[in-house]
């Protein structure tokens, strides 16, 4: 199978060489050079130039020496290196010795091969689309010298470039030299219609360059339709290709995109495209709800379910991806925000008095279009129940009506919030025997089929739904593992390689729940445990723990701080305040354990700034690396204490509003971390005893096991707020994402 690759790649190179030289042997080939031949004075520089652009490719492989190797076949990069060598030395010399050209026009031909050399050798490394092909290097010298010949003669080159790729037509035009040739301008015009064939996807961008070419009209109609948006956002522009598309008057699709473009209205025309030009939908029934918030939310619910509905019978609107961004933008701005907003609200009536009119469909997309922001409160005392109580305590008729979009997410979400249970239990019991109860049929589809989703979205939902159904719903967990395994063999029977990763992945990270399987995630996965961090791993080869807290100098931190020293303010530990900037607290007893707190100096005048970067530089001349990131301050603060924070960090806790959401960017900066943040607000109720809990199992030196530790958390606060905290070992979806992509990519590299 190798042998018959190498051959399949000679010939693909034979016939394009074949192809340009179809009229027979060039000139060139049947030349010999005098060995005594010596170029005129005046342009030994430019063959010299020449000769330093051969070199530079001859090298440009990785190898100074005499041979051009861009492939693995020894036969092809024999070709590619005499067409390199002795084609262009050839070409020189006839370029040279040629009776007929003048010494300007000799000039002129000698610095378009340079050009032409040089061109390649800047472009056949890179990695983008406008690369040249290696391979083709034989080739474009063979046009080049074809194309002089036409030009000699004043006669158009453009059927030679026509017969070339784009991108060896691309590298001949680019020799800087035809520019003034009669085919030019119909040369550069089919470069531009090869290009946009090739990448249809920038053809708006590349009309947008060459809004002149005389096919534009054409190619505006060809890929309209594969690209809406484009079209829309092109539409809208004030230049030459935007007045081209709208005066493209009869095509009905585009003369429905062009009239959004032109309207100030447009983005709320847009998610109704599909319905719009199929005359499902006009424009005055979005205009007469376009400026009324909840009508409007309900007419994009009534789209999004009509698109869905579709979508099952494989007939997939224009746009429907705007539809639904445009779906989630409207529920989180116009109700999501509202009534977490009122969450000191006690009187529920008011809190959710926005949500009221919403049926159950509605209330069900503000759901899943919020995931990560809604409330716990707004989600189990709000949306949920009211929801539920619009269905008529019917789960399973609720997602029929839905056919079924997006329920990992809502299952997901159920079973973060622990109403999972609830929702189940909703689903009737099956009255034939032997039959699997729909509740079951959901859960087993919940699992299934996740090698066929696009992207990672369901694994990343089923992945972070694990721990909340493995501590309230065990005999669930129970079958959701079995079906993971199911999966996986069945991935494996296939092999499917996407599966495999996915199911392999989840049931390694599922059955790390259970200490008593003593599974290896680092050995197995190429990531940290998931459940638990082992002292050992915190102390590092100094033996020592190092915690960094970073608070700043606002009101809050100013009033919070006197608490934080005063914790430690026994036996236990010994305070250091003698530093103006920061303050250490040590353990007196135990194992040994510090913790590094800036001082929340004023932030008026960036003291609280200044005093955190001198802790950082403190530790670091010090070589004293925290691997516990402790964060205390407001939202706006978290990017500040992310950007500082030690790579090194094994455990994050985001103190701050809203925390949770920042878990990507924490594992950018520390790849390792286990995070905990929440979803709505930070308070002392929960961050000091955090801190107190962490501290004390620290200097007893104890590893730090995430389910026990929680729940060992939960009986040490009283505030409801900690609800909506988000411990490690429920944030399995990142490392998921992290486990795939290795898992991936050392499959490509056995390949």
């Amino acid at each position: 199978m190798i042998a018959m690759s190498r051959y399949l790649l000679l010939l693909t190179v034979l016939l394009s060489a074949q192809l340009i030289n179809a009229q027979g042997l060039a000139v060139s080939d049947t030349l010999g050079i005098p060995r005594n031949y010596k170029p005129e004075f005046r342009r030994e520089r430019n063959h010299d130039l020449i000769d330093k652009e051969q070199q530079a490719i001859l090298s440009s492989d990785g190898k100074a020496d005499k041979l051009f190797t861009p492939s693995r076949n020894e036969e092809i990069n024999f070709m590619v290196t005499k067409a390199l060598i002795t084609k262009v030395d050839n070409i020189q010399y006839m370029i040279e010795t040629d009776d007929k050209f003048d010494h300007r026009l000799k000039v002129n031909y000698l610095h378009g091969l340079e050009n032409l050399l040089r061109f390649f050798n800047q472009n056949w490394k890179i990695k983008s689309d406008k690369k040249v092909n290696p391979l083709n290097l034989a080739v474009i010298i063979n046009a080049y010298e074809q194309c002089i010949e036409k030009d000699r003669k004043n006669e158009s080159i453009a059927e030679i470039i026509h017969r070339l790729s784009f991108d060896a037509g691309t590298n001949v035009i680019n020799a800087g030299l035809f520019d003034k040739n009669p085919g030019y301008t119909i040369a550069k015009n089919d470069l531009v219609l090869k290009y946009c064939l090739l990448h249809p996807e920038l053809t708006f961008f590349t009309l947008s360059k060459n809004p002149d070419v005389p096919f534009a009209d054409s190619l505006v109609r060809t890929v309209a339709k594969k690209y809406p948006r484009q079209l829309y956002d092109y539409a809208a522009a004030s230049n030459r290709l935007a007045n081209l598309i709208r005066n493209i008057t009869d095509d009905p699709f585009i003369k429905s995109v062009v009239r959004m473009a032109k309207s100030k209205s447009g983005q709320q025309y847009f998610p109704f495209l599909d319905n719009i030009v199929n005359e499902k939908m006009t424009f005055d029934e979005i205009d007469a709800a376009k400026d009324d918030s909840l009508l409007y939310y309900k007419l994009l619910v009534k789209t999004q379910m009509d698109y869905v509905g579709r979508a099952v019978n494989k007939d997939t609107a224009f746009e429907f991806k705007s539809l639904t961004r445009r779906l989630e933008e409207k529920a989180k701005a116009n109700f999501i925000n509202v009534i977490n907003g009122l969450h000191n609200e006690r009187n529920l009536d008011v809190r959710f008095k926005s949500i009221q009119p919403l049926n159950a469909q509605e209330l069900y997309y503000l759901a899943v279009s919020s995931d990560g922001s809604i409330y716990t409160s707004s989600f189990v005392k709000g949306v949920y129940p009211l929801m539920m109580k619009k269905i008529n305590n019917r789960g399973d008729s609720l997602l029929m009506l839905l056919n079924f979009d997006k329920y990992r997410k809502f299952i997901k979400m159920s079973a973060g919030f622990n109403t999972l249970d609830h929702f189940l239990a909703s689903f009737p019991k099956s009255n034939k025997p032997g039959e699997e109860d729909p509740a079951n049929t959901l859960m087993r589809a919940f699992v299934k089929n996740l090698e066929k989703s696009d992207g990672l979205e369901d694994g990343v939902d089923v992945a972070d739904s694990y721990a909340s159904i493995a501590e309230t719903l065990k005999p669930v967990a129970v079958e959701m593992l079995k079906n993971i395994q199911d999966n996986y063999q069945r991935n494996l029977s296939q092999n499917n390689k996407k599966g495999i990763a996915i199911y392999n992945i989840l049931s390694k990270l599922f059955l790390s729940a259970d200490t008593t399987q003593k599974i290896n995630l680092t050995k197995e996965l190429g990531i940290p445990p998931v459940y638990e961090v082992p002292f050992a791993a915190l102390a590092g080869d100094s033996g020592r723990v190092a915690v960094q807290l970073f608070i700043y100098g606002d009101k809050d931190g100013i009033g919070v701080f006197p608490g934080l020293i005063s914790m430690f303010s026994n036996a236990n530990w010994k305070i250091d305040g003698s530093n103006k900037q920061w303050v250490t607290v040590t353990a007196a007893k135990g194992k040994p354990v510090s913790l590094y707190m800036n001082r929340p100096l004023p932030e008026e005048t960036g003291e609280d700034a200044k005093a955190q970067e001198a802790l950082c530089s403190y530790l670091e001349k010090n070589k004293i690396i925290p691997t516990v990131t402790i964060n205390r301050g407001h939202s706006y603060n978290a990017p500040y204490t992310i950007e500082q924070m030690s790579t090194a960090s094994k455990i994050v806790f985001m103190g701050s509003c809203g925390g949770y959401r920042m878990i990507h960017d924490i594992l950018e900066k520390a790849p390792d971390a286990h995070i905990i943040g929440t979803k709505q607000i930070a308070d002392a109720p929960v961050n000091n005893p955090f801190l107190k809990l962490i501290m004390e199992k620290l200097r007893t030196g104890s590893n730090i096991e995430w389910i026990p530790f929680w729940q060992e958390l939960g009986s040490m606060v009283t505030d409801k707020i900690f609800e909506d905290y988000v411990p490690p070992h429920k944030n399995l979806g990142a490392l998921f994402i992290k486990a795939y992509k290795m898992a991936m990519d050392e499959k490509d590299e056995n390949q």
